[in-house]
C-alpha cells in the first residue's frame, strides 16, 4: 500500500516543481497562513485524482495485488502523509521568509484539509467524468464565502456563538479535532462502500 501512496508523488514529480512557487506566491502575498497550509496541503491528493480522471487509472489498479480497500486506504492515508509533508514545507519557508505563523495555523489548515477531503473524495467515485475542476472551484468559492458566512451565524445564534466562546481553547481543540475525525472515518467508509461495488 505504500507504493500506491508513493505513486502520486512519482506521477506528479513535474508538477512538483510547480508546488515551491506556488506557494511561495502565496507567501509573498502575505495570504493567513492557515489558508496557505490549507492550499499547500491540496496540492499533491488533488492533482493525483485529477490525473487519474485524465488517465482512467482505475482499470489499471484493479489489475494490481492490491484489495479495493487497499487502494482507497492508500487514498485517505496518502492525503494525510502529503498534508504532514506540505505543512513541513510551508513551515520551512515561511521561517526562511521570516513569515510569522503559529501552531493555531497549522491546526485551522490542517483541519479544513481534511474536512474538505472528507466531503470531496466520495465524490471522485459518485460522479463519472472529470469532477476536480468543479470542486476546485467550488473549494475557491467556499474560501470566499465562508468567513461572512460564519459572521451571519455567529449574528443569527448568538447562543450558539456565547456557547463557544465559553469553552477553553483545549476543550475546543479536541471538539473539533474529534469532529473531523469522524467526519473522515465516514468519509473513508462511504468512498470504500462505493468503490467495492464500481465496475471498471
Amino acid at each position: 500500500m505504500f507504493n500506491l501512496i508513493r505513486r502520486d508523488a512519482i506521477l506528479q514529480k513535474r508538477q512538483l516543481f510547480v508546488f515551491m512557487p506556488f506557494i511561495l506566491f502565496f507567501i509573498v502575498m502575505n495570504t493567513d497562513p492557515a489558508f496557505i497550509f490549507l492550499v499547500a496541503s491540496i496540492f499533491i491528493p488533488f492533482n493525483a485524482y485529477a490525473y487519474d480522471e485524465k488517465a482512467e487509472t482505475n482499470v489499471l489498479l484493479n489489475s494490481l495485488p492490491y484489495t479495493r480497500k487497499q487502494i482507497i486506504a492508500s487514498r485517505y492515508l496518502g492525503a494525510i502523509v502529503y498534508m504532514g509533508l506540505s505543512i513541513g514545507v510551508t513551515s520551512i519557508a515561511l521561517f526562511v521568509l521570516n513569515k510569522p505563523f503559529t501552531i493555531t495555523d497549522v491546526a485551522i489548515g490542517s483541519g479544513l484539509f481534511l474536512a474538505f477531503v472528507a466531503l470531496t473524495f466520495p465524490l471522485f467515485y459518485i460522479f463519472r467524468g472529470s469532477i476536480t475542476p468543479v470542486i476546485l472551484i467550488t473549494f475557491i468559492v467556499l474560501t470566499g464565502a465562508a468567513p461572512p458566512f460564519v459572521t451571519f451565524l455567529a449574528e443569527q445564534l448568538p447562543a450558539f456563538t456565547d456557547f463557544i466562546m465559553s469553552l477553553s481553547t483545549p476543550a475546543l481543540y479536541m471538539g473539533l479535532a474529534s469532529v473531523i475525525a469522524l467526519l473522515y472515518a465516514v468519509s473513508w467508509s462511504i468512498t470504500t462502500f462505493i468503490y467495492q461495488r464500481k465496475a471498471f
